[in-house]
């Protein structure tokens, strides 16, 4: 995915945060994928979509907060 505002394509905070919040089914299957090899990635996503979760309407954070929990055992 291009991301707005970056040159490169490695899952940063800030890519990460863009991919959630613009990302197309595509974007997030690659995500996943890459997540499910790097349990530090997995814990990047948590972050993020924590730092939405005060936010009702933001589905797409709850969503991969909730995946992000399930995955790593915290939720």
């Amino acid at each position: 995915m291009l991301h707005r505002h970056l040159n490169h394509e490695r899952y940063t905070l800030v890519a990460l945060d863009d991919v959630i919040e613009r990302g197309k089914r595509q974007d997030w299957a690659d995500l996943r994928s890459a997540a499910l090899r790097d349990r530090e990635l997995m814990q990047k996503i948590l972050r993020i979509a924590r730092a939405h979760a005060h936010d009702p309407y933001a589905q797409r954070y709850h969503f991969w907060r909730r995946y992000a929990e399930r995955h790593l055992g915290t939720g």
